[in-house]
């Protein structure tokens, strides 16, 4: 079992930025990717951000050269650092492991953008 919590949503004004944290914990040395996906109020939970144990990265259309998703495996964390931020970036986001093909996610932390 892996457990994901996040922290670090809030709101902010659009054009602002935010950091979010996950910290990992439980069967850590089995993680092999993390990651962070949204969903706003009545859509579909999408990918924000994805980074491999080997760094490499992966982010969903409407974030590219916003946000940057980045991992330290000592600490067990992976962080999304938010700029630039649109009312439309208004969601919950949630922090997603992969362990032995098993998927894990965080309980989500809310991110308003008011414009």
């Amino acid at each position: 079992q892996v457990q994901l919590v996040e922290s670090g949503g809030g709101l902010v004004q659009a054009g602002g930025s935010l950091r979010l944290s996950c910290a990992a914990s439980g069967m850590i040395v089995a993680i092999n990717a993390m990651g962070w996906y949204r969903q706003a109020d009545g859509k579909q939970r999408e990918l924000v951000a994805y980074i491999s144990m080997s760094g490499t990265t992966n982010y969903g259309d409407s974030v590219k050269g916003r946000f940057t998703i980045s991992r330290d495996n000592a600490k067990n964390t992976v962080t999304l650092q938010m700029n630039s931020l649109k009312p439309e970036d208004t969601a919950v986001y949630y922090c997603w492991g992969r362990a032995r093909g098993d998927g894990y996610w965080g309980q989500g932390t809310q991110v308003t953008v008011s414009s």
